[in-house]
């Protein structure tokens, strides 16, 4: 959810894409349009936004516990047509990446931005292959996903294998996110992904194991004109099953739309339409940074098996606040979460402002 915007903004930002011109073409998401692995690994130039979106749980061999993140956007921003130069940003990329290390207390994160093109910056078709300079993330002829990216204080050279197929959100992949039926995305995940490889901080090399989420999404539509913010999660269950859920807010702090899915260990998945899905809060967090108060203690309530399945998360801990405004994005709270035989990511925009474009 949150990475549309904040990919976009950026990139749109730091890129200077001329405001006055003329937006393409873009492709409408629509229902009915089956999806096909590995070709939607990769990228879909056509439309206005994509992401690869790789979020976690890491432990080391000393026992410690620590969250990442690994997103990269593509974006084909409005560009005059006919324009020749090679310097014309048709396709622009733009990388984030943080370590929630509960030893410093507050994130350790890094980004990269570039045009696609001069051997620089790709987003290839046909399979997953997403390079800006020395950060990548790559789908390997065995099926992994590998990843390196670095910030300041911290690197990330990992793996991700796959143990369960795609997980095909909404109608089968068709996911909408408000009322009208152009407000959606094509979206799946790769839940329970095992993680190897090994971390830098603080100048030390350390191995890392642990567990990993996978969300793809592209799209071409933004969010409801109503919808202020919104809270997604996505979690890896101890029984091997799988949770996604999310709700977009209105100003009033009411859900606009909701959306969802679990799938157990075995296979069987339950969908979650609109209105189905319900957050609580339970404690806020509120950031010294910027004064935004988060609800960084949630619980997530949906319908399985007959009667309301909730889960109430905790996070690793409470400042996992990400301030993007110095590079065009959002302030936002995205961090490692976890309770009720879960661990996941838990994703809170729009509570310092509404999120615009």
């Amino acid at each position: 959810m949150g990475r549309l915007l904040a990919g976009l903004m950026a990139a749109l930002a730091l890129l200077g894409a001329p405001a006055a011109a003329q937006a393409p073409s873009y492709p409408v998401v629509r229902p009915g349009v089956a999806l096909s692995f590995p070709a939607d690994h990769g990228a879909h130039p056509a439309f206005r936004i994509e992401w690869w979106y790789v979020t976690g749980w890491l432990r080391t061999e000393a026992g410690e516990e620590l969250g990442f993140q690994v997103t990269f956007f593509r974006s084909r921003p409005p560009l005059a047509g006919g324009n020749p130069s090679a310097f014309a940003p048709r396709q622009v990329l733009f990388a984030h990446a943080a370590l929630s290390d509960p030893a410093r207390g507050r994130l350790l994160h890094g980004q990269r931005i570039a045009r696609e093109g001069f051997g620089l910056a790709r987003a290839a078709r046909g399979d997953a292959d997403l390079v800006i300079d020395d950060w990548s993330l790559r789908r390997l002829a065995d099926g992994r996903f590998v990843s390196k990216a670095k910030g300041e204080g911290f690197a990330l050279d990992l793996a991700f294998r796959p143990t369960q197929p795609p997980l095909l959100q909404g109608k089968g992949g068709y996911s909408q996110k408000g009322p009208r039926p152009e407000q959606a995305s094509y979206y799946y995940s790769l839940p329970q992904m095992a993680v190897s490889g090994a971390i830098v901080r603080g100048g030390r090399k350390v191995a890392v194991t642990g567990s990993a989420w996978l969300d793809r999404e592209w799209s071409s539509t933004l969010l409801d004109p109503s919808a202020v913010g919104w809270d997604w999660v996505g979690l890896n269950l101890e029984d091997g099953g799988a949770l996604m859920a999310f709700q977009v807010r209105d100003a009033q702090g009411r859900a606009l739309w909701t959306g969802g899915a679990h799938r157990t260990a075995a296979g069987v998945t339950t969908r979650f339409g609109q209105g189905q899905v319900r957050f609580a809060t339970h404690r806020t967090w509120r950031s010294p940074r910027t004064g935004a108060a988060y609800p960084v203690e949630r619980s997530v309530s949906v319908p399985l098996g007959g009667r309301e399945r909730t889960w109430r998360l905790r996070p690793l801990f409470d400042d996992q606040e990400l301030d993007s405004r110095a590079s065009g994005g959002p302030v936002y709270w995205e961090g490692a979460v976890r309770g009720d035989g879960a661990r996941g990511y838990l994703e809170l925009t729009g509570y310092l402002a509404a999120m615009v474009l």
